[in-house]
C-alpha cells in the first residue's frame, strides 16, 4: 500500500476542504474519531494509501493534545505520527472525493473500525 508522507497528506485533505457537494459519506459529523456509523457504505470508499511508513514497526500508541484535547474532540489535531493518525489508512469518497482517515480498533475482545474526516486546519507536522 502507498505511503502518503504530511505533504500528500496535506493535499488530500485540501481537496476535500474544496469540496462542496451534499454526499451521504458526510451526513453523519466525522469531525471526531468515532465508530463507523451504518449508514456509510464501505464499497463506496477505495483507499488511497497509508499513513504507516513501515508495517513492521511496532507504532506508538501516545497522543498529540498540546492544547488539552482528547482522542473523541472534533478539534483535536491529526498528527500522523501519533495515535490513532499513525495507524490510518486515507480513504475517498467514491461518490463526491472526499477524503477520511480509518483505522481497525483492536480492544480486548472486539475489533471495530473508526473513521474521521480529514480536515486540513488540523493537521499537525509533529515530530515524536
Amino acid at each position: 500500500m502507498l505511503f502518503i508522507d504530511f505533504s500528500a497528506l496535506s493535499e488530500l485533505a485540501a481537496v476535500s476542504a474544496r469540496v462542496t457537494q451534499p454526499c451521504s459519506c458526510c451526513s453523519v459529523p466525522l469531525d471526531a474519531w468515532q465508530r463507523l456509523p451504518t449508514s456509510l457504505e464501505l464499497d463506496r470508499f477505495e483507499e488511497v494509501g497509508t499513513l504507516r511508513e513501515d508495517p513492521y514497526e511496532e507504532p506508538t500508541f501516545a497522543e498529540y493534545h498540546p492544547n488539552g484535547t482528547r482522542y473523541d474532540s472534533a478539534d483535536a489535531p491529526i498528527a500522523p505520527r501519533y495515535f490513532p493518525a499513525n495507524l490510518s489508512q486515507v480513504s475517498r469518497c467514491l461518490n463526491c472525493g472526499r477524503h477520511y482517515l480509518r483505522y481497525n480498533e483492536a480492544g480486548g475482545y472486539f475489533t471495530e473500525l473508526r473513521i474521521r474526516a480529514l480536515r486540513p486546519e488540523l493537521l499537525a507536522d509533529a515530530p515524536l
